[in-house]
């Protein structure tokens, strides 16, 4: 009986320190994580929906799945990704992803 109670104790212990572990990593605590620059944002001139649609891009929607998930026509994502690229100056999606972490308003 005793044995299986210490084994039981000893799983538990491993259990703890798996989680502390898992708790203690960099990145998932939530005050270490980047913090948004709202002041480029503001700065480029990115409206609330342009920076939603962004943050569609960088999960790797298409245009239409962004319209669908937004409630919008196609077109007006085709809209909004162009204005983006405009205010981002790239040409491509990923440098649209890539500049936006640069510029610190995607994490």
């Amino acid at each position: 009986m005793e044995v299986v109670v210490a084994g039981i104790a000893l799983l538990f212990l491993l259990i703890g320190f798996l989680l502390s572990r898992r708790s203690s990593t960099p990145g998932t605590n939530a005050s270490e994580e980047t913090k948004i620059n709202q002041r480029k944002i503001e700065e480029l001139g990115i409206s609330s929906r342009e920076y939603e649609i962004l943050l569609e891009i960088a999960k790797g929607l298409s245009n239409k799945e962004i319209a669908e998930k937004l409630f919008v026509s196609e077109s007006t994502v085709k809209t909004h990704v162009s204005n983006l690229f405009t205010k981002l100056d790239v040409k491509r999606r990923t440098q649209a992803i890539q500049q936006a972490k640069s510029f610190k308003i995607l994490t």
